[in-house]
Parts: C-alpha cells; structure tokens; sequence
C-alpha cells in the first residue's frame, strides 16, 4: 500500500534551480537543492509551508512523493 505525501519546491525568480524544504522551524525555512533530503510531509502541513515561504520572489508548489507504508 502507498500512501501520497509532498515536499514543497520553490523556484525563484532569475535562477533555474529548484529549492526543496529541508526544514521547518523559526522562519526562514532551512532549504535544499537535494531532493532527497527534501522534508517529506502531509497536505495540511506542506500547503502550510507553501503559504508562509510564498513572495514575490519566490513561488511554491507541492510536489507528491509515493511513499511505501
């Protein structure tokens, strides 16, 4: 059985690498460019993050993730 969880990509503007969530805690949210490092976290959580990391600099989107349970 698979269950769906999100990480949470940011792209920002003028770059080409995406940022992936690595940590939520005090605000600025510790970010990574390793996928798999990227904090794995359930919708209500991850459209939380997305909500608080989004400016105009920076847009967020959820990303789902199979994961094995």
């Amino acid at each position: 059985m698979s269950n769906i969880k999100f990480v949470v990509r940011v792209s920002h503007t003028g770059t080409r690498a995406h940022a992936y969530v690595q940590r939520i805690g005090k605000f600025p949210f510790q970010m990574t460019t390793n996928r798999k490092l990227a904090l794995i976290m359930g919708k209500l959580t991850a459209e939380d993050a997305a909500k608080a990391i989004q400016t105009a600099r920076c847009v967020p989107e959820l990303m789902p993730v199979h994961v094995n349970a």
